[in-house]
């Protein structure tokens, strides 16, 4: 007997827009007519000495069966740095900023969108993003292309 694995389509939308998260998830819902709501608990990213965090909006249309999933794919993260001198005084620790990204590969996106299930093809959601005068440009990502698909998988 053959065991069968479940695998769940999904389509990915990289977004530009220097809108924050929750304004942006809101231009979001008007314009395709769903309700992106806010997580409680942030995606940690683990950084070089530190941990950012990424927020997320998610809707599930139970009609469609379609679980839309708003996330954003950059963040600054403070990690403490040590800077041991070898002088009398000791070393001396401050804290630095570094970046954080969900998808590495995709560093100048800011945001991501990802449909499980989706009902509608996705070059006609990207038109409809294109008309957020708040978008600088949105575009359908191959998945199966990308190094850290791992990352999508909470």
């Amino acid at each position: 007997m053959i065991d069968e694995f479940v695998t769940i389509d999904f389509k990915l939308i990289a977004i530009h827009s220097s809108l924050d998260d929750y304004r942006l998830a809101y231009f979001i819902n008007r314009e395709l007519e769903i309700l992106l709501e806010k997580h409680d608990e942030s995606i940690g990213v683990k950084a070089r000495g530190g941990e950012g965090w990424l927020s997320r909006f998610s809707f599930e249309d139970s009609a469609s069966d379609t679980l839309w999933t708003f996330i954003q794919n950059k963040n600054k993260a403070e990690i403490l740095q040590k800077n041991d001198t070898g002088s009398l005084f000791g070393s001396t620790a401050y804290t630095a900023t570094t970046n954080v990204y969900l998808l590495p590969e995709m560093k100048k996106v800011d945001y991501i969108l990802k449909i499980d299930n989706p009902a509608v093809d996705p070059q006609q959601l990207v038109d409809r993003l294109l008309g957020i005068k708040h978008i600088t440009t949105a575009y359908a990502v191959d998945h199966h292309k990308l190094k850290s698909k791992n990352n999508l998988i909470f």
